[in-house]
């Protein structure tokens, strides 16, 4: 039986430079979809998969992200005078939801850095590394269904979704072996017309120590960044087996550059009964002036 998998190292460490000036005292992880911020609908997913401690890497400008999983003492007592349950019981939950732990990002550059800074934390067990700027739009939550599949067979795993072949250059390529979901190789920001194949990994990804024993070893890639794909292409060529998961009924949604951004949000926004004819209205006036 597979260990049940109940931690998250959540990467938040980010600047959010594509997204500047907002980003400049905010957090872009804490950038509103609609009325909840981004990395709360991260955490809600995780939550959902059975996710019990959230360990969160961060840096020294991430305060209003610590902020937000916490007691908000204040407005929790004005939100009870004023008779507002709802919304009490909205702000009172976001605490309870899990365990929120914080470590600061120590070391170089890229996306291997954040589960180097909280490896001491994780012991000799399975847990889900997670992009704090991912989002991923499921009926079921993916993170659940990745943890549902890791209890059937036990393989460490990856997020993968297929893109266009004009954006493959800005991601992590991966390679399947034939007739299987198993990753045969893996390639960060290939250049273009050099894709082995359109399938692009996002950030929701299924660990153990092998693969933090593994980045530890691996030397700087891409740009002089540290990767995670590095490490995943290593340990599928050192007999390591890993599978990718694609999404069904479901979309990745990234938001770190602004039309991606204002796509999730939308993408969110319409599915509000409340507030879709209302997108609906404004989109066609918008259309009629042009």
């Amino acid at each position: 039986m597979q260990k049940k998998i109940k931690k998250a190292i959540v990467a938040v460490a980010g600047s959010g430079t594509r997204l500047l000036p907002a980003t400049k005292s905010m957090p872009k992880e804490m950038l509103p979809i609609v009325d909840k911020p981004v990395i709360q609908l991260v955490v809600e997913e995780l939550v959902e998969a059975g996710i019990e401690d959230i360990i969160l890497v961060t840096k020294w400008d991430k305060k209003p992200l610590e902020d937000h999983f916490d007691h908000s003492w204040a407005l929790e007592n004005e939100l009870e005078k004023s008779g507002k349950i709802e919304q009490l019981e909205k702000v009172r939950r976001l605490s309870e939801m899990a365990n929120f732990v914080y470590v600061r990002q120590k070391g170089p550059y890229g996306n291997g850095t954040p589960l180097l800074s909280a490896a001491s934390l994780v012991d000799d067990e399975p847990f889900v590394y997670v992009f704090g700027d991912d989002l991923v739009k499921t009926e079921t939550s993916f993170t659940k269904q990745m943890v549902e599949d890791f209890k059937k067979d036990g393989h460490l795993m990856n997020g993968v979704e297929q893109m266009p072949e004009e954006v493959l250059h800005r991601y992590g390529i991966v390679k399947l072996k034939e007739g299987t979901n198993q990753i045969e190789d893996i390639v960060e920001k290939p250049a273009p017309g050099e894709a082995p194949s359109n399938l692009a990994q996002f950030g929701r990804m299924i660990f153990n120590q092998d693969i933090i024993t593994t980045l530890k070893e691996t030397t700087p890639g891409k740009d002089g960044e540290l990767w995670v794909t590095d490490a995943i292409r290593n340990y599928v060529r050192n007999g390591g087996v890993f599978v990718a998961k694609t999404i069904t009924n479901g979309t990745w949604l990234t938001t770190g550059d602004p039309l991606n951004y204002i796509n999730a949000t939308l993408s969110y926004a319409m599915e509000r009964p409340e507030l879709k004819e209302g997108i609906l209205l404004f989109m066609e006036k918008y259309r009629e002036k042009k």
